[in-house]
């Protein structure tokens, strides 16, 4: 039976990369990646000779078509991300499911379970995650204060990815639509060199901003509504 492996790669440190990870690449006659350039870069770190192709969120139809049919016809393909978990708050989502669509049971779709922004912030976060809601990422304009809305309503703890361009921006709208002692968990470049955690509450969320540079990719935690 043809395989595709849903492969977890590093969201900044390559020493989590585990041995099932590249043993799935190796193995794999085709590594299918949101950005050629960046998944490039780790196989050459790992000596991985599989070839590769892009596969994003604007790959037309016809491609998905034929890489789906390829599969079906029994190559074995390995999908990854620029960084995390494939699927999550990402295009191979879809790629997931028009092949299950498509081929069913004709194929054993495999995930290689690894590094995830969100998990790891939940980790450290000390917020309850028995039960809790990823929102992804923020619109960037229309449904923008709905999404917030939703967040401040939230019973569970929340949990949602932001750009440095727009993290400033996302604490001002979300922390008025909140009770001040709520606590927040700002999370920022994960596993890599400059990595941060700051506690706090949404009374002071923009003050936990503003003790280090803006920049780097950011994931937030928010407590349940009380």
């Amino acid at each position: 039976m043809s395989q595709l492996y849903v492969v977890a790669t590093p969201i900044g440190n390559l020493d989590d990369f585990s041995p099932r990870a590249m043993q799935a690449l190796s193995e794999a006659q085709l590594v299918l990646c949101e950005d050629t350039r960046m998944t490039r870069k780790l196989l050459t770190h790992f000596d991985l000779k599989t070839p590769y192709t892009s596969y994003h969120e604007y790959t037309s139809p016809a491609k998905i078509r034929q890489l789906i049919a390829r599969i079906a016809a029994g190559e074995t393909m390995a999908l990854v991300s620029d960084a995390g978990t494939p699927g999550i708050s990402d295009p191979g989502a879809k790629f997931v499911s028009e092949l299950v669509r498509e081929a069913g049971n004709q194929v054993k779709i495999v995930p290689i379970p690894g590094p995830s922004a969100a998990i790891a912030l939940l980790s450290a976060s000390g917020l309850y995650a028995d039960s809790y809601v990823f929102h992804g990422f923020p619109p960037h304009k229309k449904g923008r204060m709905a999404f917030w809305k939703t967040i401040a309503e939230e019973e569970r703890t929340s949990v949602f990815y932001e750009s440095p361009h727009r993290v400033e921006k996302a604490v001002a709208e979300l922390a008025p639509l909140c009770d001040g002692g709520r606590k927040i968990v700002i999370g920022r470049e994960l596993t890599k060199v400059y990595e941060s955690i700051r506690y706090g509450t949404m009374a002071d969320a923009a003050g936990l901003l503003a003790t280090e540079p803006i920049k780097g990719e950011y994931v937030i935690a928010v407590e349940g509504k009380r």
